[in-house]
């Protein structure tokens, strides 16, 4: 059964990067500096949080 993609109890902000690097296996600071980095550049990075923010669910 694949992982599911939500936010995890343990979370700095709102557990969007966490879940995300739980749901791919990844490091929760590699994807949390990446996200930090990628904000330099233009692009809809926070408006693509938000919206994950919102459309994934919190981790029972």
């Amino acid at each position: 059964m694949p992982a599911r993609l939500v936010r995890p109890r343990r979370k700095i902000i709102a557990g969007v990067c966490a879940g995300i690097a739980q749901r791919f296996g990844l490091s929760t600071t590699l994807v949390r500096v990446a996200f930090v980095v990628s904000c330099v550049l233009p692009g809809p990075q926070f408006i693509a949080y938000l919206v994950l923010w919102l459309v994934m669910p919190k981790e029972k």
